[in-house]
């Protein structure tokens, strides 16, 4: 069986705040489905967080290197797509297609060999794993009402993100918290995300650490994206003297750019986005890495089901592992498959056991919210 084309499905029409200066709106497209296609029928389904366009694009320097291809052997191909963009672009875009198109391969991998991806990346630790609800930060009442309904619908660890945190003043950031915290009492895990790398992020490490010790108070699982993204030595100086754990990595792309902030001790948790920094393949390579470095791997995922079923199946195919992130609420996570992810009463999910990610799009939500060019 070869590879024969590619199919690319921009998402439009659904998408949710990003919590960014210039906000998303429900008609900008920040989400693409990438679809292998062979000449036995089977087809791989992956998706990448970047415009469609982006992805089209990038599919035109990467198809010569694709069409004609196994189906059977995702991890080679897509160094083979990588190795041969070094002059076209290392990173960016072009790994954000390359991601999509890598978990698509696994998709279809698990396919041809009836068997789902989690097994093929080595083997079950686990066949549940906890999901964090991850929601934007807002005013105080909103933000109680918010937190409300993640709760009702199941989730027993929450994320909260971006604006106002971290673009007012301290008293407002320790309200917010605070609001949460009380809200969702104190058997609920709070994790807290400044959103770091927004343009032109004002803060650098003294207002990172004052705001970690305050955090501290609340019981926060881990301070996220305290820095800008790049800001290696800042981090591992954080590191150091935050109480609590510290945590970045969402828009870093290939295995190697994840190097220094192990190597400078510079993160507690390290989260690659599967959707962009070179699919489950690269994912798996860092979050072994990870684990060789004693750091706690988290995926992050504000994303589609796709990518958030890619991250189950790693999740359980990693000895290490306590959580995977849960855009919620997400037409793109809840209505874009035919079976979608939901909390269970112990707020776990479970891992798909049919072959491949174990997903079926939904045609309904590919009708509504598919961008074809």
């Amino acid at each position: 069986m070869k590879i024969v084309d590619l199919r690319i499905t921009g998402l439009a029409g659904g998408t949710v705040e990003g919590g960014w200066a210039k906000e998303l709106t429900p008609e900008d497209n920040v989400h693409t489905i990438v679809e292998v296609l062979t000449d036995g029928g089977l087809v791989g389904i992956g998706s990448t967080f970047t415009n469609s366009e982006l992805v089209r694009a990038a599919a035109k320097l990467l198809k010569p290197f694709l069409i004609g291809e196994r189906t059977d052997e995702p991890a080679r191909i897509s160094e083979k797509l990588r190795q041969n963009m070094f002059w076209q672009g290392r990173g960016g875009s072009i790994e954000h297609a390359i991601s999509g198109i890598d978990i698509a391969l696994w998709d279809l991998f698990g396919k041809i060999t009836n068997q789902p991806v989690s097994r093929l990346l080595g083997g079950n630790y686990r066949t549940q794993i906890k999901p964090y609800g991850s929601l934007l930060f807002d005013e105080v009442e909103p933000l109680k009402e918010k937190l409300k309904a993640a709760m009702k619908n199941g989730f027993k660890a929450i994320k909260l993100g971006w604006k106002p945190f971290g673009r007012r003043d301290f008293q407002t950031d320790e309200q917010l918290v605070r609001t949460a915290r009380e809200t969702i009492g104190p058997d609920v895990e709070l994790m807290i995300d400044a959103g770091g790398s927004e343009a032109f992020w004002p803060h650098g490490y003294k207002w990172a650490l004052r705001t970690a010790q305050m955090l501290a108070n609340y019981n926060v699982v881990w301070f996220e994206e305290a820095l800008p993204p790049d800001d290696f030595a800042g981090f591992s100086e954080l590191r150091k003297h935050s109480p609590v754990p510290i945590a970045t990595g969402e828009v870093l792309t290939r295995r190697q750019s994840f190097k220094p902030l192990f190597e400078m001790q510079a993160v507690d948790v390290v989260q690659p986005d599967c959707t962009k920094c070179g699919g489950l393949t690269e994912a798996w390579r860092i979050a072994w890495m990870a684990y060789d470095h004693n750091v706690l791997w988290v995926p992050h995922g504000w994303n589609t089901a796709i990518g958030l079923a890619a991250d189950i199946h790693l999740a359980c195919a990693m000895p290490v592992a306590k959580y995977v992130e849960f855009l919620t609420p997400s037409p793109y996570v809840d209505n874009l498959i035919k079976t979608p992810f939901r909390p269970d009463a112990n707020g776990l999910l479970t891992l798909p056991d049919k072959p491949g990610l174990g997903i079926e799009l939904n045609p309904d939500a590919l009708k509504q919210f598919g961008v074809h060019g």
